[in-house]
């Protein structure tokens, strides 16, 4: 069993924080979320009902000076443009944005450590920009960044979703250790995540569906399955489009998402006992990592919504682990 290292009660906020990925993750390193913040009512709602906690509204809103002190700053913010007028300011550069209000609490805080995350596309975001502007931002401030793109299907769990993770500590912490995780060689299949004939899996029954291979499992040297930790594309609806296409079981699910559309809009199509169908709430809660007792909306649009939104908790648990042994060791 491996030795998770105590955070000795540090305490963490948790921002832009949805249905709460992270607390998951922070809690799971006995961390104590002392300030939460999330907009979206339904969301909030959410997160009151699973830790008793309810989250501050506008981030813009929020005095810095009003938020408690902390040690680790988390935040899985929106991805917006930075209007760059050439002069590289870095943290002025980002006003306007939500990363602004990042900046501005770190700056008046210096918590040890900032733990971020959002979408892949960050990297390429405006030329690479979005990115230096981040970077630049983090430094003047007074951070070491370290940042990498990680994919949930590494981690444990059946879902191809690939994120970018920032991990920033302060310059007064030595943190030249610190590196991201890698990937834990778990083999595992959705079919393994899934329920038993769930009554909000929705059920696809139309003429234009069309399954076009008829995929065989291969096997290891042992003769078990080799599942292939990605997903398995198999058929299609109609034109198979986004949203469109059918996945064996064998494989990961599509990344989830809060929008796009499509007949398998938010969570992919699947083809599970003979039928093709949509995953059910409490399946996207399974493979984002959210445990059984995870209390979930109840809004079916309002929950795809959510998960899709979401941060993988394994793969922050993961990451948060590195975090700690470095702070263990200062």
């Amino acid at each position: 069993m491996t030795h998770l290292h105590s955070l000795n009660n540090n305490r963490f906020i948790d921002l832009f924080a949805g249905i709460g990925g992270f607390h998951q993750a922070m809690n799971n390193a006995n961390a104590q979320c002392v300030f939460s913040c999330e907009w979206d009512k339904h969301a909030a709602q959410t997160y009151l009902q699973n830790y008793g906690i309810t989250p501050f509204g506008d981030i813009t809103q929020i005095d810095e000076k009003e938020i408690p002190s902390h040690d680790i700053l988390c935040a899985g913010f929106p991805c917006q443009a930075f209007s760059i007028s050439g002069k590289q300011k870095g943290f002025e550069d980002t006003r306007g944005t939500l990363f602004f209000d990042i900046a501005r609490i770190v700056n008046h805080h210096q918590p040890k450590v900032i733990f971020l995350e959002n979408v892949k596309n960050l990297v390429r975001h405006n030329h690479g920009n979005t990115l230096k502007v981040i970077l630049k931002t983090l430094t003047d401030l007074g951070y070491q960044v370290y940042y990498q793109v990680l994919n949930t299907s590494d981690f444990g769990l059946p879902q191809n979703r690939e994120r970018i993770y920032f991990v920033a500590f302060h310059h007064s912490i030595d943190s030249k250790n610190f590196q991201f995780p890698k990937p834990l060689n778990q083999k595992v299949a959705l079919k393994d995540f899934l329920e038993d004939n769930p009554k909000d899996g929705k059920i696809i029954e139309r003429n234009d569906i069309e399954i076009y291979k008829n995929y065989q499992p291969t096997k290891d040297l042992f003769g078990e399955i080799d599942y292939p930790n990605k997903p398995i594309q198999i058929g299609k609806v109609n034109k198979g489009g986004q949203g469109e296409r059918i996945y064996h079981t064998d494989g990961h699910a599509i990344t989830l998402s809060a929008y796009g559309g499509g007949v398998g809009a938010k969570t992919g199509l699947y083809l599970v006992n003979g039928k093709v169908r949509k995953l059910s709430p409490r399946e996207c809660a399974r493979v984002q990592g959210f445990p059984e007792d995870f209390i979930i909306n109840n809004s079916i649009t309002q929950a795809y919504k959510q998960f899709g939104n979401s941060v993988s908790v394994n793969v922050l648990k993961e990451i948060a682990k590195e975090i700690m042994e470095v702070l263990d060791n200062q």
